[in-house]
């Protein structure tokens, strides 16, 4: 109980905000409806729910985008395009595939780097630069490239030519954190324990496995769990220049389209849960690799 209060007292707070900012955001559009229908002497309760219960609102209530979530999960077979489940399966191959490629090329410059001074001083500076480049002025070149190497016979980009285009987007964001993070991990055996290697004639090779590599665990899941979420946004981020009919990206383009807020909010909730169902997979990985380990329970 001391536990979840806390949880409890702020989504209580978040929903009072929520629905507070919905009557104001909303409140315009609705005088508007009133006045185009010569309706006059409007209760504040009526008022109240109308702007909540509005069929394109500026602000949806969280009724609202729970709702369509119920009707597009649950209502809907899991196959069909107008479900959210589909939807969020088609991001989540582009996912874990971007997240698979990122985190192994993410290692491996880390390997690169702590092993050899030269690639320290040039792989580094520009892994640290290549972050400044906005992603979503990035993501219409990956996809026209992959798309020219990945078409169809006819020209048409074909799904292997959208999922592979996606999961480079997103290697891009999610290498970082864990080249970064693992630089941090291999380097962070003390002077002394090097020295002791060094005194029992261990080869570099020994080393690495021995020392390096397991106290760089704890380092590499905490970057695993920053890179998985970059992956999510580069995924999403990927299917918005492609033209997608699924996935998550699309479902939010299609909502921008047809100015379908509630829609738009529904997949937006629907990537965050994504998104934390990735880092809980990740976190339950981590827990099961330090118990072989012999790790103490945190």
């Amino acid at each position: 109980m001391r536990r979840t209060l806390p949880i409890l007292i702020v989504l209580l707070a978040i929903l009072a905000i929520w629905y507070a900012a919905a009557i104001g955001m909303n409140a315009q559009w609705q005088n508007d409806v009133y006045r185009r229908g010569d309706i006059t002497n409007v209760p504040a309760t009526q008022f109240v729910l109308d702007t909540w219960n509005q069929d394109k609102p500026v602000l949806p209530t969280a009724h609202q985008v729970f709702g369509e979530l119920w009707n597009s999960t649950v209502l809907v077979a899991p196959n069909k395009p107008r479900s959210l489940l589909f939807h969020a399966w088609v991001t989540f191959s582009a996912t874990a595939l971007g997240f698979a490629m990122g985190s192994v090329l993410g290692i491996l410059l880390a390997v690169l780097i702590v092993h050899n001074e030269a690639m320290n001083r040039s792989l580094m500076p520009w892994i640290v630069a290549s972050q400044t480049i906005p992603i979503l002025a990035l993501a219409p070149l990956i996809v026209v490239i992959g798309f020219n190497i990945f078409t169809g016979t006819l020209g048409v980009p074909t799904d292997p030519a959208r999922l592979i285009s996606k999961a480079i987007i997103s290697a891009y964001l999610s290498f970082f954190p864990v080249a970064v993070g693992m630089v941090k991990g291999l380097r962070s055996p003390e002077a002394i324990q090097l020295d002791l290697m060094h005194t029992y004639n261990a080869s570099p090779s020994q080393t690495f496995w021995k020392l390096r590599w397991p106290a760089s665990v704890p380092f590499l899941f905490a970057s695993l769990k920053v890179g998985v979420a970059a992956s999510l946004v580069g995924a999403i981020v990927g299917e918005l220049p492609t033209g997608a009919v699924a996935g998550l990206g699309a479902r939010l383009l299609a909502g921008s389209y047809y100015s379908q807020t509630v829609q738009i909010w529904a997949a937006l909730v629907a990537a965050s849960i994504l998104a934390a169902i990735l880092v809980l997979a990740v976190a339950l990985v981590e827990r099961l690799v330090n118990k072989s380990m012999g790790a103490r329970p945190a």
